[in-house]
């Protein structure tokens, strides 16, 4: 199947990643279903894509919430049949040293971050199974591949990635791939929300030299289009100024 033939479901796609992820794949001929919790911007976001001639479809989505994501997947799946992709993209950094105890914005970080994976997967994998055919991924972090002062947890969350997309890797039968893209520094809101002042001062000076939104869609782009029998695994993409 084509790449512009495709069904992609984008969670956290009213901006940073998921957005640039929709905009693009909508220009490639994809049909995206858009989901997250501002309306508003999501709203806008599948108005541009409908009039520039593109199919989009704006959904509410708290990942958070099991049954929520139950009727996300479900309204991908009764407008157009299948689900070809479900890029689990929705995700926030909350940055700080363990010994603050800041154990309810671990736990939103755990539910935003894995949990919310695990609502997609357990929602759109069935499916895929049953059809033999589809493609999940995964958005993850270089935080994955290496632990960081301040963000014990939020390396954690997506070390935890590598792990599920693996296993999706190996039980995903001859047909459905799993790929985990791990970006470095990326410009999105994500910084915004760190909870950390000395962090988030540090994390927007390298903003600058950080990766654009669109730089990881492309990634995105690339493992989709990428023919029934070859499955990308894993993508690392760093900016080539920053060593970290």
């Amino acid at each position: 199947m084509a790449s512009q033939d495709k069904i992609v479901a984008i969670t956290g796609a009213s901006s940073g990643i998921g957005e640039a992820a929709a905009r693009l794949l909508a220009d490639r001929g994809c049909t995206v279903v858009l989901g997250a919790r501002r309306m508003d911007r999501l709203a806008a976001l599948a108005d541009e894509i409908n009039d520039a001639g593109g199919t989009a479809v704006a959904v509410e989505l708290d990942v958070t919430s099991r049954e929520s994501m139950d009727r996300f997947i479900g309204e991908a799946l009764d407008r157009f049949g299948r689900i070809d992709v479900l890029v689990n993209n929705a995700g926030l950094m909350i940055l700080g040293p363990l010994c603050d105890g800041e154990v309810e914005a671990w736990d939103h970080m755990i539910d935003v971050n894995l949990r919310g994976v695990l609502h997609g997967i357990a929602a759109a994998l069935p499916h895929m199974l049953a059809r033999e055919s589809g493609h999940m991924i995964l958005i993850g972090s270089t935080s994955g591949h290496r632990v960081s002062p301040m963000g014990g947890i939020y390396c954690a969350t997506k070390f935890a990635l590598r792990a599920i997309a693996d296993t999706l890797r190996m039980e995903g039968g001859a047909n459905v791939r799993s790929t985990l893209i791990s970006p470095s520094a990326t410009q999105t809101e994500i910084v915004d929300h760190v909870g950390h002042a000395q962090m988030e001062q540090a994390l927007r000076a390298i903003r600058p030299q950080a990766l654009e939104a669109g730089a990881v869609a492309r990634a995105i782009a690339y493992a989709i289009e990428q023919p029934p029998e070859v499955d990308v695994s894993e993508i690392l993409i760093r900016p080539t100024s920053l060593k970290d």
